[in-house]
């Protein structure tokens, strides 16, 4: 129980009813299905969706390559002019999207 109430303490439940109700949402069964074959109540296993796919969010996070300041900027290249149209409207664009991580220190 003590792995348990370090990620789960919101949980008024015990580890042994919880169990299946994680099995389940690693198989991605729906809440429904879930709620009906572990007899525990939609919204509980709904509460505990919720917050699973949030720890899995913030461990991606903690992870990712891109945590932090980002830039993002995008431009179109190719002719000013086709036939009367311009700007973005104009055929033959190339659009350019790049990404800029600075490193603070």
């Amino acid at each position: 129980m003590a792995g348990l109430s370090r990620c789960f303490h919101f949980l008024k439940t015990t580890e042994a009813r919880f169990r299946p109700v994680l099995r389940c949402f690693a198989l991605g069964l729906t809440a429904t299905r879930t709620a009906r074959m572990t007899g525990i109540s939609l919204r509980s296993v709904n509460q505990i969706f919720i917050r699973v796919r949030e720890k899995i969010a913030d461990q991606c996070q903690l992870q990712s390559r891109f945590a932090g300041h980002l830039e993002a900027d995008e431009s179109y290249f190719g002719p000013h002019r086709v036939r009367g149209r311009q700007g973005r409207g104009a055929y033959g664009k190339t659009v350019v999207f790049g990404l800029l991580k600075r490193v603070c220190t």
